[in-house]
């Protein structure tokens, strides 16, 4: 656990107001009280407030709390900040001229010298954070991943003085930290998400570049318009050394991965990404160019993290394989929770019997459809079911509606396993959140796994006697 003892005496023996008693929020009270820090906490749920008076507590509405007697808000990421409008607690902080703030800037106000490699983006954050906290591990370097990925940052360990915090930050943390921004900062890729919590792709980007105020490097995809706008805002501020990295094209000052899948360091060869079992796909490919540029900054050799990359696991819900029935393999992609994770999956795989829906996003299927071609059959689930159709319809590509996904599993199944077409996939990439019908992508894809792990193989057909009979 996070010491937050060197925060105590600047609080001047005013409370945190700790609001959303999740992930993130219950961590902070653990914290505060190992370091004799005083708490209130408040949530929306009923429940979640039963939970903590029973833990010892003091639970109290906001609205009822003189905010000048609150040292400031510490705020569930998962809480509106400003839109599509700011929870009222925001509201009653700001207008007493109170600091709202998140667990990692309480983290970085605890350690603020701490080594730390931040990784945002829209797709691909996990794996590659996942990733860099693997190649350090395996290079012998102390470590400890979290943030959004895995353990909240304030359950992570005290690290000695040349120990990295690896931590997947999200565009709802980084509004959050106020001040933290990290030694090494990674902006994988952008494209719309969360605009409801932004309000438009310019706040959605902007939250992102929250992270890379200040010294310190930058990393930064040349291959979306988002990020380029990001990188040559920062090479104009000349307050970090920026970082190119690219899978589009070959950089003679960055690092890149060739068509091929050769990962490049200028123009030294680091790794043949083929070797790497967990990394197949142009997408990790930009994945891994990132991980290999943090790793290094961060003093690892490159050797190292080659070794690391042929190591790595992978990440589960992200392309996951899960088992083979036969020819067909059962991947588990819960993570892609919108069309650009989705159309990354759909563009590694051929032929596919594709698990899709759940909750939609705003923004379409654009880029899914670019590789419908390699999508054998369709199968869709929950809230985006009808919307998924129709848009199938319109690109002749045949789909079932299924509804739930044991009935979609079921079907994809079957069909997969009576065409037995060679390399096909049954593939949940859903393109969708996960809230119509699960707690969350963890929930869905942990769903799929026990499905699959439960599917027979057909019976095979009986074979036929000269005359026509059954043998």
């Amino acid at each position: 656990m996070i010491d937050l003892a060197p925060l105590k005496d600047k609080l001047n023996g005013k409370p945190i107001l700790i609001v959303g008693l999740g992930k993130s929020g219950m961590p902070v009270f653990d914290a505060c009280g190992a370091a004799g820090i005083d708490c209130i906490l408040w949530d929306d749920t009923p429940a979640a407030r039963e939970a903590a008076l029973a833990r010892g507590a003091a639970v109290k509405d906001p609205a009822a709390l003189d905010f000048s007697s609150i040292a400031f808000v510490c705020l569930s990421p998962g809480i509106p900040l400003t839109h599509p409008k700011p929870h009222a607690v925001v509201d009653l902080a700001r207008a007493a001229g109170i600091e709202v703030l998140g667990d990692i800037e309480l983290f970085h106000r605890a350690k603020p010298n701490a080594r730390t490699i931040g990784i945002t983006g829209t797709n691909g954050k996990s794996t590659t954070t996942a990733l860099i906290g693997h190649i350090l591990k395996e290079a012998k370097l102390p470590s400890a991943v979290g943030g959004n990925i895995g353990e909240a940052v304030l359950t992570l360990p005290d690290l000695p003085e040349n120990g990295v915090y690896v931590l997947e930050m999200s565009s709802y943390q980084t509004d959050l930290a106020t001040t933290f921004a990290p030694n090494i900062s990674l902006l994988v890729n952008i494209s719309p998400d969360h605009l409801d919590r932004h309000g438009d792709m310019a706040g959605y980007i902007a939250a992102k570049e929250r992270m890379f105020r200040g010294p310190g490097f930058a990393v930064i995809s040349m291959d979306d318009e988002g990020s380029l706008g990001v990188y040559e805002r920062l090479k104009a501020k000349a307050q970090r050394r920026v970082i190119a990295v690219s899978v589009e094209r070959p950089l003679t000052h960055g690092v890149f991965a060739s068509k091929e899948g050769v990962l490049f360091d200028g123009k030294n060869k680091v790794v043949d990404l083929n070797t790497c079992k967990a990394l197949q796909g142009q997408h990790n490919w930009q994945n891994a160019a990132m991980a290999y540029t943090a790793a290094r900054e961060a003093g690892v050799l490159p050797e190292q993290i080659a070794k690391g990359m042929q190591s790595f696991p992978g990440l589960a819900h992200r392309q996951n394989i899960v088992r083979h029935i036969g020819p067909v393999a059962y991947i588990n992609d819960s993570k892609a929770t919108n069309d650009q994770a989705a159309a990354m999956a759909l563009r590694t795989f051929s032929p596919i019997y594709w698990i899709a829906g759940g909750k939609p996003k705003e923004g379409g299927y654009a880029d899914s459809s670019r590789h419908l071609a390699n999508v054998r059959h369709a199968f869709l689930i929950g809230q985006a079911e009808e919307e998924m159709a129709e848009w199938l319809t319109g690109s002749g590509t045949a789909f079932t509606r299924c509804g739930t996904i044991d009935r979609a599993v079921e079907a994809a199944h079957r069909m997969a396993q009576e065409e037995t077409k060679d390399k096909a996939v049954v593939l949940l990439s859903p393109a969708c959140a996960s809230m119509d019908q699960f707690k969350n992508f963890e929930h869905r894809g942990e769903v799929f796994t026990e499905l699959v792990k439960a599917l027979k193989p057909l019976p095979a057909e009986p074979k036929k006697t000269a005359n026509g009979g059954a043998a």
